[in-house]
């Protein structure tokens, strides 16, 4: 921070007309230089998701361990930052949440033209640079996530290997396991942790002294000497390459001011690089209020079809190694169009089917006898201008399909933003509604959502009413 030591008032006015010159001089280049701030984009709550660069990469919010107020800030390219975040998580367990920027598949929402996923024994190359702001305070790593699986596909948790890469760290906070070796790969000095969690490996390369910014880092070579530990399988497919912040304590104002990640298969023009034929004859086998059914005829490929992506309104919604699916939390008397697009082992990708829409059924209201759900809600945080509340929804002795949670503030309080619900308010009256991936609940099962809004003079806890379809 600079500070004046002028002894005068006059000579500090002399500062500021002289900076207010360089200023004005500098004014023309350097709003040339970076777009408007109304350019940039917050992403707030724990599981949102946002497309950059063209779609080539995926950004997200990825909060999993904790129910505290996480916004992002994406500023064009690839770059972006944490920009709201205070996490008080214990750094003897797991990190409060991982905001990550990636390539490639992570449970089964893909980007575009990765290349992956690639089976690690026909893996040519896979290189990456990252530039990174980290704050002097909290507790967090400056991490690689790379995911394996046993398939070149999954819409779950995978079963292969899961890599991490530690660049630098504060805060006394260690990987997953124990540390069982040191290495040198990749121009660089590691210390290697293992462990086994329930389905999965996990190896992490810890680097030693730690660093902030890194160039055409060889992330292969690390592959390949996690596989001569016996770590990672051959016959595994990566899937993506993840680049963030695990962070247990603190986290606003860690950044990544640029990231690239390029993975190819072995040989030079001997890879393949034929795509799929478009998969045909897409066609509605049946609606519900709250759900629509898919098939198509399979595609053909020069080596093998490895699976579909199915698309909803040109959004991934989905994943199948199958011809038909099922696409549910929709909403009733509602039109919704689809494409499908089939890929093979090598990444590659056919251009998408002829759209088809689908029409859900009316709503029944009630749901059917034992249908119904119900809400409460917990205040998480509060300060003297603001809170975070998080609700939790119950399904209740039938399946449900969709919800809404609907209350009345007392006191005049405005939501100013949320996660897992989409969350409109009117006057003193607010509704919120199930998202496409959380509508739908066994008996007795639950879900949770989360806001962030101003108060004054009061933060009276409405009564709520919940709906379900």
């Amino acid at each position: 921070m600079y500070r004046s030591t002028l002894p005068s008032a006059l000579a500090r006015l002399r500062v500021v007309v002289l900076l207010a010159a360089v200023l004005a001089a500098l004014a023309v280049p350097w709003a040339a230089a970076r777009p408007a701030a109304a350019a940039d984009t917050q992403l707030c709550g724990a599981n949102g998701t946002l497309a950059v660069n063209g779609g080539e990469y995926i950004l997200q919010a990825n909060e999993w361990n904790s129910s505290l107020s996480q916004c992002l800030t994406y500023t064009g390219g690839t770059a972006w930052q944490v920009s709201t975040a205070n996490f008080n998580t214990s750094t003897s367990g797991a990190p409060a949440t991982y905001p990550s920027i990636y390539k490639g598949c992570h449970w089964g929402l893909c980007t575009t033209g990765s290349g992956l996923p690639i089976q690690i024994s026909k893996l040519g190359s896979a290189t990456s640079s990252w530039s990174t702001t980290q704050p002097a305070s909290g507790a967090y790593d400056v991490a690689y996530d790379l995911w394996t699986n046993s398939t070149p596909t999954t819409t779950g948790q995978p079963n292969g290997t899961e890599i991490m890469i530690w660049l630098n760290s504060r805060g006394g906070v260690q990987p997953f396991g124990s540390q069982t070796a040191t290495a040198s790969v990749a121009g660089h000095n590691w210390n290697v942790w293992t462990g086994q969690q329930t389905s999965w490996k996990i190896i992490s390369y810890v680097l030693q002294g730690g660093g902030t910014a890194f160039t055409d880092l060889d992330i292969k070579a690390l592959l390949a000497d996690a596989q001569a530990r016996g770590s990672l399988s051959s016959s595994d497919y990566l899937l993506d390459a993840e680049a963030g912040f695990e962070i247990w304590q603190g986290g606003q104002g860690l950044a990544t001011n640029s990231f690239s990640f390029s993975a190819s298969t072995s040989g030079t023009g001997t890879g393949d690089t034929q795509p799929p034929s478009t998969p045909a004859n897409l066609t509605v086998t049946g609606t519900t209020a709250n759900s629509a059914s898919l098939s198509w005829s399979p595609a053909t490929d020069n080596v093998g079809v490895a699976g579909y992506r199915v698309y909803r309104g040109g959004t991934q919604v989905g994943s199948t190694t199958g011809t038909s699916y099922t696409d549910t939390g929709l909403n009733p008397s509602t039109a919704y169009s689809y494409t499908v697009a089939a890929y093979d082992a090598a990444g590659n990708v056919s251009t998408p089917s002829a759209a088809v829409t689908a029409t859900t059924a009316a709503g029944t209201g009630g749901g059917g006898a034992g249908a119904g759900c119900t809400a409460t809600l917990a205040v998480s945080n509060q300060w003297n201008t603001g809170f975070t509340d998080n609700v939790t929804v119950t399904a209740g002795t039938a399946a449900i399909h969709g919800w809404t949670v609907t209350w009345t503030w007392p006191n005049g309080q405005q939501v100013t933003s949320a996660w897992n619900a989409t969350v409109s308010q009117s006057g003193a009256a607010v509704t919120a509604s199930n998202l496409s991936y959380n509508g739908s609940l066994g008996a007795g099962a639950s879900t949770t959502f989360g806001f962030q809004g101003t108060w004054t003079g009061a933060n009276g806890t409405p009564t709520l009413t919940c709906t379900a379809s």
